[in-house]
């Protein structure tokens, strides 16, 4: 029996239409889901569908799309003899709240033989162990019978995590080398972790005089031995991680997308700590340092990654966290202290330092990469200033005369 999935929007005046509407189907790896593609020329004008606006149709299964090199089918359409169709390209992408799973650990305190009931949402618990995951059981029937009910007894949250779970189309799906991957290298135009290290580095690298970029990478298993590293240069040169200006970053970020296979989970704290411990022998005033980290993931050592935070916020540091892709990036919100501080085991971060940003905010939907670098880089950037020299007063420092031979403040900045 046929049904209709769905018709993707009109695009006028074109022979090589991209659509964007997309159709979510479940997929079923032990079934044969056959598909029918019909294609119509319609007057933009008028919905109406006849027999002469016929251009032609193919046939795939799902699991053919899922199946091919990078979840890439190109079918050729037929249907009209002796006029070549034209043909058509398919992809196929997994949603990515079929690949989260949570895992947490609670104690209860003064329980008797009725249990009550507490709310509370995703974003409290992604906090983790804290005065703020304490609850109270509230049993309505006894807090309408007695005037001296306080609650039941209370839930203390141990902990909580968020895991990237792999799944089965990750395996059959392929690598950073095919189009579904958000690191995949176009050849034509900028992935969209390039495109967010060069709308940052490219106004950055003008304060950083030796234009000397430590890169690290996180989330891979390194060869030859496949260890897991949530802090590498990106260059391999344990030594060394420095890159010689933005282009260089780059051009260290895809070869070594090239030797290393990416694994999870999402690890900030070590790669923040990196950073802070550099930071740490320098707090004149003569140098301060931008972290600068792109992540397609949900953060999953948040409560290490606040404590790295908090330290980080009493030197000369900021840190700019772009997030990729179509992930969840709730609960990173929290470590954006634009509201509330970052705290961790009682101590409250000094300063304001981190300024987190979803990509997908900022792209321009005519598909203007240039102009989406330029909106990203205005807003991560903004903050920048304030918090130099918030860092600057604290400690009292004031700005070295302009004809000083002191050397000036540099910003250096890490990725």
């Amino acid at each position: 029996m046929d049904r209709q999935s769905g018709r993707t929007e009109v695009i006028d005046n074109t022979l090589n239409p991209d659509f964007v509407r997309k159709f979510v189907l479940d997929y079923f790896f032990e079934e044969k889901q056959n598909l029918r593609f019909d294609v119509y020329n319609v007057d933009s004008r008028s919905s109406n569908i006849s027999k002469h606006s016929f251009l032609g149709q193919t046939f795939c299964t799902l699991g053919e799309i899922i199946g091919s090199s990078g979840s890439r089918l190109e079918r050729v359409l037929s249907g009209i003899p002796g006029k070549k169709c034209g043909s058509i390209i398919f992809t196929a992408e997994e949603l990515s709240n079929c690949r989260v799973s949570t895992k947490l650990s609670s104690c209860t305190h003064t329980y008797h033989d009725f249990i009550g009931e507490f709310t509370t949402s995703y974003r409290e618990l992604s906090r983790g162990q804290s005065q703020f995951n304490v609850y109270e059981v509230l049993n309505p029937k006894k807090k309408g019978r007695k005037k001296k009910y306080v609650n039941s007894g209370t839930v203390t949250l141990l902990s909580f995590k968020v895991e990237s779970e792999y799944t089965f189309v990750d395996f059959i799906r392929g690598n950073p080398s095919q189009p579904t991957s958000l690191h995949y290298m176009n050849p034509y135009q900028l992935n969209a972790y390039a495109m967010a290290l060069k709308a940052v580095g490219e106004i950055i690298q003008d304060y950083d005089s030796d234009k000397l970029f430590p890169a690290y990478g996180f989330g891979a298993k390194l060869p030859p031995d496949g260890k897991i590293s949530h802090a590498f240069p990106l260059n391999s040169d344990c030594e060394n991680a420095n890159c010689v200006g933005i282009e260089g970053v780059l051009e260290a970020y895809y070869d070594c997308l090239r030797k290393v296979q990416l694994y999870g989970p999402t690890n900030f704290a070590p790669v923040i700590n990196q950073v802070a411990q550099c930071a740490s022998e320098v707090t004149d005033g003569s140098q301060y340092f931008v972290l600068l980290v792109i992540t397609d993931g949900v953060i999953s050592d948040m409560v290490q990654t606040r404590e790295a935070v908090v330290t980080a916020a009493s030197l000369p540091m900021s840190i700019i966290i772009v997030g990729v892709g179509p992930a969840e990036f709730d609960a990173m919100e929290e470590l954006d202290g634009d509201e509330v501080r970052v705290s961790s085991r009682g101590r409250v971060a000094e300063r304001d330092i981190v300024q987190f940003v979803p990509f997908r905010d900022y792209i321009d939907r005519s598909g203007n990469q240039v102009l989406s670098m330029a909106r990203l880089a205005k807003d991560v950037l903004a903050e920048i200033p304030d918090q130099l020299l918030s860092f600057m007063k604290s400690r009292g420092i004031e700005p070295r005369p302009a004809l000083s031979p002191s050397p000036t403040p540099q910003i250096n900045v890490h990725l």
